[in-house]
């Protein structure tokens, strides 16, 4: 009952940070398995079906623009974290987390370091997080087209900071990031 977590969407400047969690079956593996940034989309959406499939279970969760405003990026992921751990209908007996730090929990936690890569849980926890983001930033460009959001998932792009500076901010932007707190500390916006 390993459990595997991590998080998609630290580096955008609008949208939430999204977790899963999972745990995966030993006696059903799945191949491909990999960080998800390393994973074309196609990749990512097969993957995620099969995992969803195929693990014994998963969960995902999430902190929203506000929430990472009022705590801290990094707060927000750990939160998410702990959120999508929560989430599953059973304790697992361990938690691999993706990264450096450890969100609380009350079950024992090791961090890794580019754990994404080394352990298939948490690779598959990076999966179902990235496509859940992504597919949560389709949706978002549908309310605000003018931010291309499909395009570029809110990462800072150059095509992005030139929308933001046009047409300012939208409600999903994290107001405490650099170009939009610089945006919004201008008078005229």
């Amino acid at each position: 009952m390993i459990c595997g977590t991590d998080e998609a969407g630290r580096g955008p400047i609008a949208g939430p940070v999204v977790a899963a969690a999972v745990i995966l079956d030993p006696n059903n593996p799945i191949t491909g398995i990999n960080d998800s940034k390393k994973l074309s989309e196609k990749k990512r959406l097969a993957l995620s079906e099969e995992i969803k499939q195929k693990a014994l279970y998963w969960a995902i969760a999430q902190c929203d623009a506000e929430e990472i405003d009022a705590i801290n990026i990094l707060q927000a992921s750990l939160l998410s974290m702990k959120r999508a751990v929560e989430a599953l209908p059973v304790s697992p007996s361990k938690v691999l987390v993706d990264g450096n730090k450890l969100p609380q929990l009350n079950v024992p936690a090791e961090a890794i370091v580019g754990g994404d890569a080394l352990e298939a849980c948490i690779g598959a926890a990076s999966i179902l997080a990235k496509v859940e983001r992504d597919r949560q930033m389709l949706e978002w460009h549908a309310l605000y087209p003018e931010y291309d959001f499909a395009k570029h998932k809110a990462y800072p792009t150059k095509a992005h900071l030139a929308a933001l500076t046009e047409h300012g901010p939208c409600p999903i932007h994290r107001k405490s990031f650099g170009p939009v707190a610089r945006l919004l500390a201008t008078p005229d916006k």
